[in-house]
């Protein structure tokens, strides 16, 4: 089965740098998970180069509903954020901010020069960062009679599943934990065989 459901993150914050005519573009790349997140991120880097002329940033969040944004912090409009975010999306990354701190180097490199620089830099950080492919994943918690047990081990033997909670008593109950191409294959099989409630409790 070809499954669709993975996506890629960074493992770990990375750097890198690109020079052109004096300027240099310093790039960070960071895993994240909320604004919140990111907004503490850019805060921080912005006094530890508060000499820097520009910081400029592009995030993306989410798996299957996306949300992004791109900041070109003084730059003409489209040759920052833009050229930052083509990376992350060129690698198919999300949950992933990059910043871009410039020190000015006094000579203009021109709306390409700039789109290039920002790009380039935001490259080199990705390629020095660890990238992780992870499965978009569902808990599910099924409630059932003891003298299902069976049958409903069999069920997650077939599909790979195991716990990761569990109460055996007359009423059992246990959570699994499902991706998210074999969730709705193996909902229709529990409640086909009308032994098990099944409940998706965290739906990512």
């Amino acid at each position: 089965m070809d499954y669709t459901d993975t996506y890629k993150i960074l493992g770990a914050e990375a750097e890198g740098v690109y020079k052109e005519k004096g300027s240099k573009f310093i790039a960070y790349a960071f895993p994240v998970k909320t604004e919140e997140q990111i907004k503490s991120i850019t805060l921080k880097l912005k006094k530890v180069h508060h000499s820097a002329r520009h910081h400029c940033f592009a995030w993306k969040l989410g798996t299957e509903i996306q949300t992004f944004r791109v900041n070109d912090d003084g730059e003409p409009s489209g040759t920052a954020g833009r050229p930052i975010l083509g990376q992350i999306n060129l690698l198919q990354l999300t949950d992933t901010l990059i910043v871009v701190v410039r020190y000015f180097g006094g000579v203009l490199l021109g709306t390409s020069g700039l789109s290039h620089a920002y790009k380039q830099a935001a490259a080199n950080a990705l390629e020095n960062g660890n990238i992780i492919e992870k499965i978009i994943e569902s808990v599910i918690e099924i409630k059932f009679d003891y003298l299902a047990m069976n049958e409903l081990m069999t069920i997650l033997k077939e599909f790979g599943l195991e716990l990761i909670e569990s109460n055996f008593d007359l009423a059992c109950q246990v959570k699994i934990s499902v991706r998210k191409d074999l969730k709705t294959i193996l909902l229709n099989k529990l409640e086909k065989s009308g032994k098990f409630s099944p409940i998706v409790i965290i739906d990512n």
